[in-house]
């Protein structure tokens, strides 16, 4: 269920996952809002895995031209098992810094139960490698003596988690038109948890918004995730549909729940 605190803010983000690929839509998406004024450094943000990324990096101000050129040179082959590696590359990025506003979603080894960290307790790049630690891809992380693996393996955006707030922006890189059955049916677990959500929350309006078709096929295979040229070329269109959700955003807010993708 979401968290029960300050149910009357004003606005909360959730970040899924979906790889390099989902960073650069996130980012794409958060930047555009953020250049037209929606202040999401200072909201609420819940990430799991490539939302992880994207919730430190909304959070501390880092821009994904400068995460990318960091980030690229150093992306892990897959699989590399090796432990702290995936650490490593995000504290190329983040440093040590912890984003007290940023919680992320992870699994708890062995049970794999789903658990949501803060990052008012543990650094950003912790955060984001037990968060990201893809099962057979990435080594699992270990925080405060618990061992980790990636939250997208119970849930790809953990809804039914998100803070409470008036309105609750969704991101989902892997929702809508994304590999066909597969996004359908990520979609429908993703619209359950929605329900739960709003339970909680009944006068919140949440936005659910995911890649429109031309984001969708850049990405036609999930190996595609992880491709830095199609991560690159997603960004730009990802910041392009942003800028068309925040003409929406103004328009609309706090009227009916409006979907975008």
């Amino acid at each position: 269920m979401a968290i029960d605190m300050e149910s009357d803010r004003p606005l909360a983000v959730c970040f899924g996952g979906g790889g390099l690929f989902g960073i650069a839509y996130l980012l794409g998406v958060a930047e555009a809002l953020i250049d037209g004024g929606v202040d999401l450094a200072h909201t609420p943000a819940l990430g799991t895995s490539a939302g992880a990324w994207a919730a430190a990096a909304v959070g501390l101000g880092i821009r994904w031209d400068d995460a990318v050129d960091v980030v690229a040179p150093i992306v892990p082959r897959f699989p590399d098992v090796r432990p702290g590696r995936l650490r490593s590359v995000a504290a190329e990025v983040f440093g040590e810094r912890r984003v007290p506003g940023m919680r992320v979603s992870v699994c708890s080894l062995p049970r794999l139960r789903r658990v949501m960290l803060s990052g008012a307790d543990h650094a950003a790049a912790d955060l984001i490698a037990a968060s990201s630690a893809v099962p057979g891809l990435l080594a699992p992380h270990r925080v405060a003596g618990t061992l980790y693996v990636d939250g997208g393996v119970r849930s790809m955006v953990s809804v039914d988690r998100a803070d409470n707030a008036q309105n609750l922006l969704v991101l989902a890189p892997i929702a809508g038109p994304m590999f066909g059955p597969a996004g359908l049916l990520a979609e429908r677990s993703l619209r359950s948890e929605v329900r739960t959500w709003k339970r909680s929350n009944p006068g919140g309006t949440f936005w659910l918004i995911r890649p429109n078709h031309a984001i969708a096929a850049l990405a036609r295979l999930p190996n595609n995730l992880f491709d830095l040229e199609r991560a690159r070329r997603c960004y730009d269109l990802s910041y392009a549909q942003g800028c068309g959700i925040l003409r929406r955003w103004n328009e609309e807010r706090g009227l009916a729940a409006p979907e975008f993708g």
